[in-house]
């Protein structure tokens, strides 16, 4: 019960998630220029509202359509949500959430249906016509249906609020909203329920407490300054300072969701802060103007009207105060789990959510007449691009005629034959490559699946011998331009995995590769599954969400010799990667043949001579 509530807060999470920066954009609009805002503004208040109106749940449902039925989804899902924006008088985010992926399933089991059963030469008029005419279907059942439930539904939820309101008892909302929190459901809740309701509130007054229930970054604050003073264990000590400034300034609240699961008992701490915060926010009346998004303080702060800001900060301390203390007691009673062991679980738990009932392919259908084997991963620049390039090495000699690639898992080829991914991305590759036979793993670099995939592929004779090349840089660029010996940083002291990461990202932002906002997606990546490769070798990089912000192609190497701990095993050689187009991929199948020479890899760990490095990897 507990995996399928994950499973489905991580998909309400999954619709929003990659459009929160329109929801930054009209989050600044209205604290900017609304008549209550910091720079009332008549002409661009006129923009706050179309964005609201349409642009949001538009962006929400195309999201939820794309997750369910790829980019033909993303294209019905706007066309049907329309129906229910125009149906209803309230802000149709939940409508989006609703009727986008209702969008996605039908031009997909349509698809389905039509596979194999449109005349030759007529796909196109059918594919047009059939997302024109179900999404015509779509909307006109969005009007009339989808769009005045959503509002009954909206409707009776801002009642129960009010009433709460009115009788002092908003505060008991904190009871749910932070376990919920360690179960994902906290963008679901923030923007699926407080966001709506929110919304009509500050259309009204300009400001609202729903935009402050779930937001606060002051509870887990108050966790980590607990484990920082009380914790017996040094690890969890030394990680929480680090943990403390992704969470507050940076708005990651997953980052806290560990700490919680070492000792569940701790949770009893952000409840009462939240509790009291939320308590006093009401009586002083406090709200915010738009969606703090994500929960920092920065975000907070900025979203909070111009003369609400000290009652703002009051009640973040509140609640980071009444945490720390309440936490603190718990976690000095009792040792708990170690931090690994509640990342392990952390990770067991993202799994569940987004792991498929589906066994792993095991046995490989006509391995004589594979002709494509795809490694991929989320974002197609990395641990895929490391699995593809030394899994065709091994196979080269006895299949030749193999074409053996990389590519993210949403942008998987057509053509492919056999995809491999770990197994959190399972259900994404399903969707991306139906016709593919899937190989589900859990390290690119050393896992049994691979070596049963290598064993019935070597076992056909290759009909045509073909070579399958390593792909090659675009001309014109240098070895030296993705790596430099300004991008080498040799004999670090151990830290925590997330210092670790943070540490990449800010040297590939520091050499011009990225911009500062990259780190943070390549701890969002890590939360999604583990970039450590095996072989003491971690390969952290952005999401495919991200893949904007990186300015070229660039790939940092932090040498830890005592390690980074990675969860089960230690990472000695922690490589940052940025990538544009397939100019990092050279480098690394160098990393690969290293890897090959167990010598070598050896010397790599511990070497402070960066110029052996560089040589090594060039």
């Amino acid at each position: 019960m507990k995996n399928k509530v994950a499973r489905f807060g991580k998909f309400l999470s999954g619709m929003v998630m990659p459009n929160i920066g329109a929801f930054i954009t009209w989050g600044f609009l209205a604290a900017l220029f609304i008549d209550t805002g910091w720079l009332p503004n008549e002409q661009l208040n006129s923009i706050v509202s179309p964005m609201l109106t349409y642009l949001l749940p538009i962006l929400i449902a195309s999201q939820a359509g794309k997750m369910v039925g790829g980019e033909r989804g993303r294209v019905i899902a706007a066309i049907a949500v329309m129906g229910c924006i125009c149906g209803s008088g309230y802000t149709m985010l939940m409508g989006a959430m609703l009727m986008g992926p209702i969008a996605g399933w039908v031009i997909r089991k349509f698809d389905q249906l039509a596979e194999g059963r449109i005349p030759a030469g007529f796909e196109m008029l059918v594919n047009n016509f059939s997302i024109g005419l179900l999404g015509l279907a779509l909307a006109i059942i969005g009007y009339y249906l989808i769009g005045p439930l959503m509002s009954a539904i909206l409707a009776v939820l801002t009642v129960g609020v009010n009433f709460l309101v009115q009788h002092g008892l908003l505060p008991l909302v904190s009871v749910f909203i932070e376990p919920a929190k360690v179960l994902f459901l906290n963008n679901a809740i923030n923007h699926g329920i407080f966001s709506p309701i929110g919304v009509s509130q500050a259309e009204e007054a300009g400001r609202s407490i729903m935009f402050m229930l779930e937001s606060n970054p002051g509870p887990g604050l108050g966790v980590l300054l607990a484990y920082w003073a009380f914790s017996k264990d040094k690890t969890t000590r030394q990680s929480a300072p680090g943990a403390v400034i992704i969470h507050f300034f940076g708005g990651i609240h997953e980052i806290y969701f560990p700490y919680i699961l070492m000792n569940p008992v701790v949770i009893a701490g952000p409840i009462v802060g939240n509790f009291c915060a939320i308590l006093f926010y009401s009586i002083t009346g406090a709200g915010l103007s738009a969606t703090a998004s994500p929960g920092s303080i920065i975000a907070y702060l900025a979203m909070t009207p111009r003369d609400s800001m000290l009652i703002s900060l009051a009640g973040v301390a509140i609640a980071a105060a009444v945490s720390f203390v309440i936490s603190g007691i718990f976690v000095r009673m009792g040792a708990g789990k170690s931090l690994e062991q509640a990342e392990q679980e952390l990770r067991e738990s993202k799994a569940a959510v987004t792991s498929s009932a589906q066994p792993s392919q095991t046995e490989v259908r006509d391995a004589a007449g594979v002709k494509m084997v795809v490694f991929s991963c989320d974002a197609g620049m990395g641990s895929s691009a490391m699995g593809a390039t030394k899994f065709r090495n091994r196979i080269h000699a006895a299949r030749p005629d193999l074409t053996v690639t990389n590519s993210s898992v949403d942008t998987i080829p057509a053509d492919a034959d056999i995809v491999v991914c770990q197994r959190v991305l399972a259900d994404r590759a399903r969707r991306g490559a139906p016709q593919a036979q899937l190989v589900e793993i859990d390290n690119f670099l050393a896992d049994p699946a691979l070596d049963r995939l290598y064993d019935q592929l070597a076992s056909q004779s290759a009909p045509i011998p073909v070579s399958a090349p390593a792909p090659q840089m675009e001309e014109g660029h240098a070895m030296n331009g993705v790596i430099t010996r300004a991008g080498i940083r040799t004999g670090l002291p151990s830290v925590s995995k997330e210092e670790a990461i943070l540490a990449a990202g800010t040297l590939l932002a520091e050499l011009g590769y990225v911009d500062e906002t990259y780190a943070g997606a390549m701890l969002e990546r890590e939360r999604l599954t583990t970039t450590y490769m095996g072989m003491g070798v971690a390969i952290p990089h952005g999401t495919s969400q991200k893949k904007e912000t990186v300015k070229k192609s660039g790939v940092v190497l932090l040498q830890y010799p005592d390690g980074v701990d990675f969860g089960s095993e230690k990472a000695y050689l922690v490589f940052g990667i940025a990538g544009v187009g397939n100019e990092h991929l050279e480098l690394l199948g160098n990393v690969c043949a290293v890897l090959d020479d167990e010598d070598a890899l050896e010397r790599m760990k511990t070497t402070t001579d960066v110029t052996e490095l560089l040589n090594m990897l060039q």
